[in-house]
């Protein structure tokens, strides 16, 4: 497939998320983030679509009552950005999203349509949690979706085999795993 018609979607891999002693630390974050910035590096040079898909939260979401997390990703604050190592660059493209699917209410249909993509790689965090839920959303909408499990991060080793095992044998996405 022509590397203009894919994108490589860079989920949550923000400070909130990443940084030691961050409100949603997942250590997982730090020991993917060289291969994924390798992988941005190699999209970016193939002509292939950059969009960082960003928690965005506002002070008081329900999301954090709901779910008894921490404030976290609250837009404007340092936690929201995306961690330096794998900043944004002109020509990328960021979409802010305020639950677990980047496509609920938010410009990536819209960002990904304009653009002709038609297949999406998926990197980032956290693979039971945003990664699947914008896998399913995505499959629905008809896009190829890809995941290496060596670009995504899971909470635990569980819940992350979980998800890949769900994404791949239910939605039908392709999922690259790791050689254990």
């Amino acid at each position: 497939m022509d590397p203009s018609n894919r994108a490589l979607l860079v989920i949550d891999l923000l400070e909130d998320f990443v940084r030691p002693g961050a409100p949603l630390e997942v250590p997982e974050n730090r020991k993917i983030l060289p291969a994924v910035r390798r992988r941005i590096a190699r999209a970016r040079k193939q002509g292939e679509q950059v969009v960082y898909v960003c928690d965005a939260h506002r002070k008081r979401d329900p999301e954090f009552a709901r779910m008894g997390w921490p404030p976290h990703a609250v837009s404007g604050t340092p936690g929201a950005a995306v961690v330096a190592e794998i900043a944004p660059e002109p020509g990328d493209v960021v979409v802010d999203k305020h639950s677990y699917s980047g496509f609920h209410r938010t410009a990536l249909q819209s960002v990904l349509r304009r653009k002709g993509v038609r297949a999406l790689s998926l990197s980032g965090c956290v693979t039971n949690i945003c990664i699947l839920y914008i896998a399913y959303e995505a499959v629905l909408r008809g896009y190829d979706v890809t995941v290496d499990e060596s670009l995504v991060a899971g909470m635990d080793p569980i819940s992350h085999d979980f998800a890949l095992e769900q994404m791949e044998k239910v939605l039908g996405a392709r999922v690259i795993r790791r050689r254990k």
